[in-house]
């Protein structure tokens, strides 16, 4: 028992058991609900339309949606990868409430100037790009803006995509493997330590 340090030995199981329990709420509690979470998307494209969400709400995500957009504040170009650059409109949508974010369609001018005036939209609702950093989006839990796309683009711009359920993360299965490796490899490097400490006959 002398050659075994008390405390450090109490602090490293404490450590590995929280690691652990990480471990199973990611398998448990987490992986099911985000599988659900990910049926309830794949469905949603065969649902009835519905009017484009006043306000965040991600079990909405991918159903077909209509709005209208009484005048286009501001329409900018942001990066699209592959296809180039999406067009997106900030819309103005009545004297109240929050207005609407609609991606028109895409481009690969990048110098591209959209000519839009607004109207009737119709398409599928999705998440407008996020400016925030992951380390800001711990802190910030505001939910993500909602974005409608548009099945229709202007003259001049490509059609967008449709709505690709691969685009949501599903992390928890590597996120549970990961907590366990840690706390493996946190009792082996303890038992190693406390084994080369101990005093040799």
């Amino acid at each position: 028992m002398k050659r075994v340090p008390v405390v450090p030995t109490i602090l490293v199981a404490l450590a590995v058991a929280a690691m652990i329990a990480l471990g199973v709420w990611q398998l448990v509690d987490r992986l099911p609900k985000k599988e659900a979470f990910l049926a309830q998307l794949a469905a949603n494209p065969a649902r009835p339309p519905i009017a484009f969400p006043r306000f965040p709400d991600d079990t909405l995500l991918f159903r077909r949606a209509s709005g209208f957009c009484l005048q286009p504040t501001s329409i900018k170009l942001a990066g699209a990868g592959a296809s180039g650059y999406r067009a997106i409109a900030q819309c103005r949508t009545g004297a109240e409430g929050p207005g609407m974010i609609v991606q028109l369609g895409t481009t690969r001018d990048p110098n591209a100037k959209v000519a839009w005036t607004g109207g009737a939209v119709s398409g599928f609702v999705s998440h407008a790009p996020d400016g925030r950093s992951l380390i800001g989006s711990l802190f910030d839990r505001h939910p993500q803006a909602m974005m409608l796309i548009a099945t229709t683009p202007p003259p001049g711009l490509t059609p967008n995509g449709r709505p690709d359920i691969a685009s949501v993360p599903n992390n928890h299965l590597a996120y549970g493997v990961q907590w366990f490796l840690f706390a493996g490899i946190a009792t082996v490097i303890y038992v190693l330590a406390v084994v080369r400490r101990a005093p040799r006959r």
